[in-house]
């Protein structure tokens, strides 16, 4: 039984070699496989050579035949392929100058050649993986099972048997399985995977949890808001692998010209070779200078320019916590010249928070415990910025007799055999109580509505200043925009003009554009492209969708917090809920829109010049071979330099602009 054992482990060894080394030959070879080929070529190609030293010719065509097959199949397969669809490329030429190198007796430049090509093949395919693999990986940090909560019982279920309003419970050190929202509670999380927040985020109940972030020291129970294939997490990995499929217009425009690229070259070499022939009358030379300028003229280094930098900036932003849906979305942004921003959500964080509490008496406190008191029942915004300042400065509440919101107006009610009214002047109006005039002054003066009066008819009387709050990093945001050479920067919003002028000023945004509606917001984008250029537009909400599907580039806040039309119709999303990844994604732009000119710039200018020593018959084959490959292989690794998460790098030229 032993003994079967081990020859059935033997036996399915023996087939897993099989198998690996038949994928060296085809073009479904992963890039270590392609390297170990092309090493293999190079080695048979060696030997070959040795052999002919010595006059075994035998052995040596059979040498000469490995190294063919091995650095060349792949280029092959795919040679026949583009050739059914009528639409040659780069392999054709490859192919073609080592078979004709072969049959002139210059079978070592052909090998050299083909042992090259298949070394640039594998690195581009190695850097291709790589920035594949920095994001699928992100699906493995999902846990396969999470461990529901149902009737006080806790069962480990497969992931797909969670439903959206189940409830998990996720332990220290454990991973979120699923978006969802904190019952019960707390604990920091690390979030870095997924938005790059590299400090824990505390977590209580109410706080949104995403799937694959890491519970670092308490048990939380989540409500989930949404099944494990539609979690932000899933969402990532499909946006960026939809974004690695389409295109830059550099890049298109190289694809539809590189069959008739190609099919010139083709026709060139051949009028070379005719040429030479009738000239000089040296057949093989005039072939060997044909097959010379096959290779000089190939584009390989030119169609790899753009896709390499564009897999790379798509990767190391997806890192960073910026997700470009698409190359043509990093080369528009690259272009813009304005941005505009959305107010509430955006430039605020949406909810808001207690600035001030003034009472006639001067006991604060006491105002602003009677006003908790009764906002403490009420589901309203204002109403939970109220109950929070008062939470935090320790206060306890009295007890309320009687409960009443009117909406629109606010909240009234009874403690201690007192009236009790917590709103605007035409709540007090309606029940007849007579307000203070300063007050009524108060509530005039603050045109923006932030200003919420509190009066108990004992006379405790007074007000409550609360107000949107700022995000902090609002103002830097806009700094890194001027310092990088955007002149344009503009607020547009659906709220009244003083709560609009108060923000922008906050923040450094002197253009400021208050009251529109969503179809407002459309036209003012269109005004501000006609005017200026290319815009961006920045949002988060529903009414926002307009203007984010009208503006050259659509960036949306995300991180759990932007509206699912808002994420959908953005062709950028900002995965941490921090402005200043837009000078990042700005920066990392311009430095892919950069890098592909400088490439395509290096790239053209190497096949000119060998294009040129060529028809001054001062190049070889091996020589021509290796400028060809070695542009080639530079214009790779100069692309991957996107891939370093070089934060002061990225700053530096988003100053210098």
């Amino acid at each position: 039984m032993a003994l079967h054992l081990v020859s059935s482990g033997q036996y399915l060894t023996i087939a897993q070699l099989s198998r690996s080394a038949v994928r060296l030959f085809t073009p479904d070879a992963g890039p270590h496989e392609r390297f170990v080929a092309s090493g293999l070529c190079a080695v048979t190609g060696i030997i070959a050579a040795v052999l002919q030293s010595q006059g075994a010719v035998a052995a040596m065509w059979f040498f000469i035949a490995a190294s063919y097959l091995l650095g060349g199949s792949r280029a092959t397969l795919e040679a026949i392929s583009a050739l059914r669809t009528w639409r040659p490329d780069i392999n054709v030429l490859m192919i073609l100058a080592a078979v004709v190198s072969a049959i002139t007796l210059h079978w070592d430049e052909g090998a050299i050649l083909l042992f090259l090509f298949s070394l640039s093949d594998a690195l581009e395919r190695f850097a291709i993986e790589r920035t594949r693999r920095g994001i699928s990986s992100l699906m493995n940090l999902r846990p396969e099972k999470a461990c529901l909560v149902r009737d006080d019982r806790e069962l480990h279920v497969p992931l797909a048997e969670i439903r959206a309003d189940d409830v998990v419970r996720v332990r220290p050190g454990e991973r979120f399985p699923v978006d969802g929202v904190v019952l019960d509670g707390e604990s920091a999380v690390d979030e870095s995977i997924v938005t790059g927040e590299s400090a824990p985020v505390e977590k209580q109940p109410g706080s949104k949890i995403l799937a694959g972030t890491i519970n670092a020291n308490g048990s939380l129970l989540v409500r989930v808001s949404r099944p494990a294939s539609e979690s932000t997490l899933a969402r990532i990995v499909r946006l960026v692998e939809e974004a690695q499929e389409r295109r830059v217009t550099a890049q298109r425009v190289i694809e539809r010209w590189q069959s008739p690229y190609v099919l010139t070259v083709l026709v060139v070499s051949i009028g070379t070779m005719l040429l030479g022939m009738l000239i000089s009358g040296d057949i093989m030379s005039s072939i060997h200078r044909g097959m010379v300028l096959l290779v000089a003229a190939s584009p390989c280094a030119v169609v790899l320019a753009s896709p390499v930098a564009v897999l790379a900036t798509v990767t190391h932003a997806a890192r960073s916590g910026v997700l470009f849906k698409g190359g043509s979305h990093i080369e528009r942004l690259a272009t813009v010249s304005s941005f505009a921003f959305d107010k509430t959500g955006t430039l605020t964080r949406g909810r808001p928070v207690v600035r001030a509490v003034s009472a006639q008496n001067g006991n604060h406190d006491e105002l602003l415990a009677v006003a908790a008191a009764l906002e403490h029942r009420s589901e309203h915004p204002v109403a939970r910025a109220i109950t929070a300042a008062a939470a935090a400065r320790g206060l306890s509440l009295p007890e309320i007799e009687l409960f009443s919101s009117e909406p629109g107006f606010g909240v009234w009610g009874r403690m201690s055999n007192h009236w009790v009214g917590v709103g605007q002047v035409r709540l007090f109006q309606q029940h007849g109580i007579e307000l203070p005039q300063e007050l009524i002054r108060a509530a005039r003066e603050s045109a923006d509505g932030t200003k919420v009066l509190v009066m108990r008819s004992d006379g405790l009387a007074g007000t409550i200043d609360v107000a949107d709050e700022v995000r902090r990093e609002a103002k830097q945001a806009i700094e890194q925009l001027r310092a990088a050479g955007i002149t344009g920067l503009t607020m547009l919003t659906g709220d009244h003009a003083a709560p609009a002028e108060r923000i922008a000023a906050t923040v450094g945004i002197t253009d400021v554009r208050s009251g529109l509606t969503p179809a407002d917001k459309l036209t003012a984008i269109m005004t501000l492209a006609k005017s200026n250029g290319g815009v961006a537009m920045v949002g988060d909400g529903v009414n926002d969708a307009p203007a984010l599907a009208a503006a050259t580039v659509g960036i949306a806040m995300g991180g759990g917090g932007g509206a699912d039309v808002a994420l959908e119709t953005a062709d950028v999303v900002l995965m941490r809920e921090d402005l200043c990844g837009i000078s990042r994604a700005l920066s990392l732009a311009r430095r892919c829109r950069s890098t592909i000119q400088q490439s395509l710039l290096f790239a053209f200018g190497m096949i000119f010049l060998l294009v040129l020593l060529t028809m001054l018959g001062w190049l070889s084959l091996p020589f021509a071979v290796i400028g060809h490959e070695g542009s080639t292989v530079a214009v790779v690794l100069y692309g991957l330099r996107l891939l370093a998460d070089s934060r002061k790098q990225v700053s530096a030229e988003t100053q210098r602009g």
